[in-house]
Order: C-alpha cells, then structure tokens, then sequence
C-alpha cells in the first residue's frame, strides 16, 4: 500500500491540517543535538514565541570579524552596503518572500526601499524552512516580529550610548534613529559597527510596536522577485544554468509497483547527445525512488528524444491494478452500508423518525492532480562522496534524509540550494524528484545534472487527492431547524475521513458519521486544503438541500447553526468570526437584491484557520441537447456563467494586501477550474489524463470577477491564506446554480453533469 495517510505529513511539515486542531503540532525526523554556548542559549530561549521555538542561533560567520557587521540573529544584516533581510521559508507563489521580510521591516521600523531581500540558506538556525498547510505567516508572526523588535532596540541603544542620551528618548522611522529633543538623526547603516557591540536583550524587554503605529504591514507591497521574474531570470528549478550541466530524464512503469525486466538501452545509448543510460532498482519506498530507466544527455532535447525511442518490457506483477470505474461502482454499494461510526452524537435515528421534513443526496468527487505550472524538476551532482542539490521544493530539510538515503550517503553530506517553486498545492511537500536526481547523479559523478519531468511524467505520477463518496440524510423540524444529520462517507484508504473538527459538528444535536476506506495502491497526498477542498463542497451543499427542505433562507439557515458566539472544536472555528464573514459576503454581493436571471449561492468554511465566506453570481443556459460524460451516461448539456464571487475573509492582519488579495483571488480562480472539469481516473493502474488536452485548466475568459473584503478586529494573529479560501468555491458556484435553475450538482467536477463555463 502505497497511499499516504494525512498523518504522515506531519513528518513533513508543521500542519494545521484538521479543523479540530488548535495549536500547530510539530513533527520533525531527530536531528543532531546543537552546541551552544552561554550566550547563544541565551539569544535562543529569549526569542521563543507561541509555543513554538524557531531557533535565532546565529550562523557561523554571521558577523565580521571587525564588528563592522551588525548581525544580531539569522534574518537581520546591516553594515555599510545596507539592510539585508533573510526570507526563510520556500516561496512557492504564496508570496513569503515578501511578506516574511515585512514583519521584519516592520518592526525593524525601515524602509521598505532600503531593504534588499534574499532567500535564506538552509540551515536549522532558522526554524521550520517549510510551505505548507497554510503555516508560514502564523510560525512566523511571532518570531519575525521579534527578530526585527529586538534588531531596532540594539539600534536605538548604540545610538543612545554615541550621543549620552536616554533611549527612552529616542524614536525610529525609515532607517533612521531620531532624537527629536536636538533635531539630531542618524541611518542605520551609520550605527551598524556600535549595534554589532550591544548585548541581545532579554525577550521580555523587547516591546512590539501598537498595530496603529504600522506603516508597513496592511500596504500593497510589489513582490521582490516580481522584476526578476518577468525579465525571465533564473529563478526557478526549471531554469537552472551551472557550468557543465548536463540533462536527465527518468521513465517509470505507468502502473505504480512495476519493475523493469528489459529495455533497449544499448540503441537508446548510440543516439545523438546520449551519455549514458541505466536502471535503477529504487529505494524501495515509492515516496522516494521508484524503479525505472533514467537516461543522461547534453541536451533537454536530446533527453527528451532518447526517452520517447525507449522501450521498456515492465514486470506488472506487483503493479497497480487500480480501477475508478469498478471503485465508482463499490462505492455505491458501500454507502449502502454502515460504516465505522467517527461521529455519533444525540439519537440520530429518533430525529429522522420524529421529522418528515427530510432530504438525501449523493455525492462524488474524481481524483485531481496538482498540475504545477512547473512540472518537477531538480539539479544534483555528487562528487567526492558529496551531494549538492538545486531544487524546488516545499520542504528542504525534510528532503535531504531521503536525497541522502537514494544517494547511499550520510544526510550531512548533503547541502541543498532552495529555488522558487513554480507552483506547489502541496505537490513538492514529497522530494521523490529530489530522490531521483540524487540516484541519477550518483550515476554520473562530478558534473551537475538536471532532472527534469514532462507535463506528462508531472500528471502520470503525481501524489493526487483522492476521490471520495458521500450518501448523506438529513431532517429539519417544523421551523425549518436542522435536526438531524447523517453521512456515510468512502474515500480512498489514507484519506481523512470526517472527524469531530468538522462542520457541521457540535451545531446539529443529532449527528452521525460513518468511513469505509477503498483500497488504493496509485499513490495519494496532501492537496491544497486537504480535506477541506471535497468536504466543503459536500457539506454546504447538502445544507443547502436541507434549507430548502425547510422552506428557507440558506443565508438564515447557516447563521442559525452558527448561533451564539463562541469557540468551537477545542478552540478552532469560532462562530461569531463566522457569521460575521457571512454577513459581510451575502450583504456586499446583493443577496436581498437579486438581479433578474441570475442566482446566488453563499457557503461558509473553517480551513486552516481562516474563516471564509463567499457568494458566487451565476447565470445558466437552456439545455443544449445530450453529452456523454467519463461514466458514458448520457447528461443534458447547459452553459454556466459566473459572474461575479464576492468573499468575505477573516484571517487576522493582513502582512501585504496585494499579495492577500492575490490568494484568494487565486483560490477562487483555482476551486472554479477544479469543480467544473477537472478529473483524473484510472484503468489497470494507469493513469488516463496525462496532459492538458484532457485535463483542462480555466481559460482566462471563463473567470469571473472577484471581490474580496477583509475582516480585521486586530484581535487575532495571522493565519495563512494559500488554502482557506479554496473550499467555499464550489458549494456557493453549486447552491447558485440551484437558485438559478433549480437543479442540484452534486459530482465534482460539474462537467459530469454536463455544465460547461462560457
């Protein structure tokens, strides 16, 4: 079995991954102990923030040997050239490259044209050097802030000390320490070599600054690659250039588990640009190296033609046999059935006895693939016994123990370069590409070699959410209140099934859930808001059913599960966040004043610690006549319009407004391109989508407008925003298309049931 269970990526990264989690739990794999003297433990357990310690050790050779240098912990540098700031962790397109350095700059109170960013090394002094699960803003709230309070305290004490004057009566803006009482000033680069002299303060005297003070966090901040990426530098895996390079390309068996009896590597070697060809066995761990056939030439072209001339003879014994036909068809069967109870509160079966007011649906989703604008891609070369790696990948550190293992080497004998990832959506949290570029360079030693996957290679293997399936029942009472809940769900073995955190639970008295797991040996992972993306849909569809059930209001019926304001699942969801996010989002996007034609559907969902509201607009066309869709059942085919999504977000203060509004604009864009028709299916273990022609992204077109509204009590810290605003997408496109035309969607994607976007 090769399918992943959601626990597992807690070996990976840092996770807010279940609704009912509160605190971030931290996993990592043992590390070797850190020696530290007195003073560095000092700067250390000082600087320790939320429960959660990220390490300000500084690096070795961090400060000049002049003191010309004031380096006071791993993310702050100043000296005579200017102000640099360390990103620490991967960007991926969630823009935390940028807004990491704003908390910093902030606090450090600079200006932002000052500053010069730069990616950090990896290095364990700075902490959890991970993207995922939403986590990079929250870690690091409290760390940056403090590396950056704590910077500017030494500033204003160094220049207290040069002009004999209190540092209570200093102040600091734009680079620069003031003292108003003597109209004296100077920059920070100034007192760079005096700064580097003064002690690090103690935790407990650093003071924040009050949020009304910020001149920084809340603004729209350009990305600091954004230059760099449109002049085409190389910034990113695919458009690495070292001297020597040369270009891999890896062939795996289409079914996950095959090996290789035989291939044609003595023709494939005579070819132009080919320099060598061989079979790896693997590792033995299908998360890391898979067996195949891997072929070095001195061109991507060269590779790329050697590989499309080889043949390989699979032996399929051991192999995936994985069908999603036959899995649709045992899964109807299986929520026929029960399963095992995960939640069972109040007497279900008394509530449904008791009301006659009852609706039922059921609900599938296909598999989807990640489908990174970059497909994976990573540049390894092993020399003397050493590995170095260029890659992009979502968890650097995590990586290097199995990069290290593919290589037959030591982890300390491995350095990584981390580059910007071209799209991740939980795809690059898994290095089995990393793995592969180490066992291939071992190969070839001496020389630098990119290995670099195709569009086709990046679908055909990718680590796919799973498909799942939902019969759900449920009743309301006389006044249209719910009242009774039940859903018998089956995903594929490893999924998460729906747990105590999830909505709508503590909100309906009467409440049962029940998991079958289907196996599976195609592999599956993480996905953008994992869990979260197909039970939003789920769940607020089928509310919407029960509202209508009712002779309700949808909007009125949501709040009304809401109810009272107060902490839900241990300290999670809180309702009075949520309700007031839906309120924000049906008021600004007209829900009492409907437009002729058109429909409007509102959904609400807790992921990852943000809570998100949005309305989707819609219109639908007149039916069109007959489709066959994936299943070859023939559905009536009708246009679908979206017009406009309104969202409503509360996340806590936003870091940088621009790249806020990109994320959930960009969710927004991606829940419609994934529920409308997007899927991946599978025959005898075989991948049958492998390219955009049958795997097809939104068109530019077809995306509507978005309007995004953002909820600041300045109560809360920040969550993160690469996935809470996915899930609500596809339950408010759904509810709209049955307040524009009366007809319930309930298969993702949408295509199934034919609707097509114009």
């Amino acid at each position: 079995m090769t399918t992943l269970d959601y626990s597992d990526i807690g070996k990976v990264i840092p996770r807010v991954l279940r609704e009912d989690e509160t605190t971030p739990t931290v996993f990592t794999e043992p590390q070797p102990p850190i020696k530290l003297d007195r003073r560095q433990f000092l700067k250390l357990t000082g600087l320790v923030g939320g429960g959660l310690m990220l390490s300000f050790a500084p690096l070795r050779k961090v400060r000049a040997q002049d003191g010309t240098v004031f380096s006071p912990n791993v993310f702050v540098k100043i000296d005579a050239e200017g102000i640099l700031l360390y990103a620490p962790n991967p960007e991926i397109g969630q823009g935390v490259k940028t807004s990491l350095p704003m908390m910093l700059a902030e606090e450090l109170d600079v200006a932002w044209e000052d500053v010069r960013v730069v990616q950090a090394p990896i290095d364990r002094a700075y902490g959890g050097q991970f993207a995922g699960g939403s986590m990079s803003t929250p870690t690091s709230w409290e760390p940056l802030r403090t590396a950056g309070a704590t910077a500017r305290h030494m500033l204003v004490e160094a220049a207290a000390q040069k002009w004999q004057v209190s540092a209570d009566t200093l102040s600091t803006q734009n680079s620069m320490v003031k003292h108003a009482s003597s109209n004296r000033e100077i920059s920070y680069r100034e007192l760079a070599a005096d700064a580097a002299k003064i002690a690090v303060p103690s935790r407990e005297s650093i003071k924040f600054k009050d949020p009304k003070q910020y001149r920084l966090l809340g603004k729209r901040i350009t990305g600091v690659d954004n230059d760099a990426i449109v002049r085409g530098k190389p910034l990113f895996g695919i458009d690495q250039m070292l001297p020597g390079l040369k270009y891999a390309v890896y062939q795996k068996c289409p079914a996950i588990g095959g090996t290789v009896k035989s291939a044609n590597l003595d023709e494939v070697k005579k070819m132009p640009g080919v320099l060598q060809a061989g079979v790896l066995e693997g590792t033995g761990n299908a998360m890391e190296v898979l067996p195949g056939v891997f072929i070095i030439a001195d061109s991507t072209w060269a590779a790329f033609q050697a590989k499309r001339a080889l043949k390989v003879e699979w032996d399929e014994n051991n192999a995936s046999k994985d069908s999603w036909s036959e899995t649709v068809t045992q899964a109807s069967k299986l929520v026929e059935q029960a399963g095992n109870r995960t939640v069972d509160t109040g007497d279900v079966d008394a509530a449904f006895a008791a009301n006659e007011r009852q609706a039922e649906g059921y609900y599938k989703y296909f598999f989807v693939s990640h489908a990174p604008l970059e497909p994976q891609n990573c540049t390894a070369m092993f020399k003397d016994g050493e590995l170095e790696l260029w890659a992009p990948t979502q968890t650097p550190t995590w990586g290097m123990g199995p990069a290290a293992r593919a290589a037959g080497i030591d982890q300390s004998k491995v350095k990584l370069n981390q580059l910007r990832c071209g799209g991740g959506f939980g795809r690059r949290l898994y290095n089995d590409f990393m793995c592969e570029a180490a066992a291939i360079a071992k190969n070839y030693p001496g020389v630098p070699v990119k290995l670099q996957w195709t569009r086709e290679d990046d679908i055909s293997y990718d680590l796919f959410r799973g498909g799942g399936f939902h019969k759900l029942r449920g009743c309301v009472d006389e006044q249209g209140k719910v009242v009774g809940w039940h859903n018998r769900h089956a995903t594929i073995t490893g999924d998460q099934g729906i747990g105590s955190g999830q909505f709508p639970m503590g909100m309906v008295d009467n409440l049962r859930v029940e998991h079958t797991g289907i196996d599976w040996k195609h592999r599956c992972a993480a996905w953008r808001a994992p869990g979260s993306n197909v039970f939003g849909f789920v769940l607020m569809s089928f509310l919407h059913e029960l509202a209508h059930a009712g002779g309700r209001d949808h909007r009125d019926v949501l709040l009304e599960l809401l109810g009272e304001e107060r902490l839900m699942n241990r300290g999670g969801m809180h309702t009075g966040r949520a309700a007031a996010c839906v309120k924000l989002a049906t008021e600004k996007a007209g829900w009492t004043n409907k437009k002729e034609g058109r429909g409007l559907g509102v959904a609400f969902y807790y992921s990852h610690a943000g809570h998100i509201a949005e309305v989707a607009e819609v219109s639908v066309g007149d039916v069109e006549g007959t489709v066959t869709n994936r299943q070859g059942k023939s559905v009536q085919k009708r246009s679908l319009k979206v017009h406009k999504v309104t969202v409503a977000a509360d996340v806590g203060p936003i870091i940088n407004l621009s790249g806020a509004e990109n994320q959930v604009q960009g969710s927004v864009v991606d829940g419609l391109s994934t529920m409308v028709d997007l899927a991946i299916t599978f025959e005898n273990g075989r991948v049958q989508e492998t390219n955009f022609d049958k795997y097809r992204m939104l068109r530019m077109g077809e995306t509507p407008e978005v309007e995004v509204h953002f909820i600041n009590t300045g109560e809360h810290s920040p969550t993160g925003l690469g996935e809470p605003a996915f899930p609500p997408l596809a339950p408010a496109v759904g509810n709209a298309i049955f307040d524009a035309c009366g007809y319930r969607v309930r298969t993702l994607p949408i295509s199934e049931e034919g609707f097509y976007l114009v």
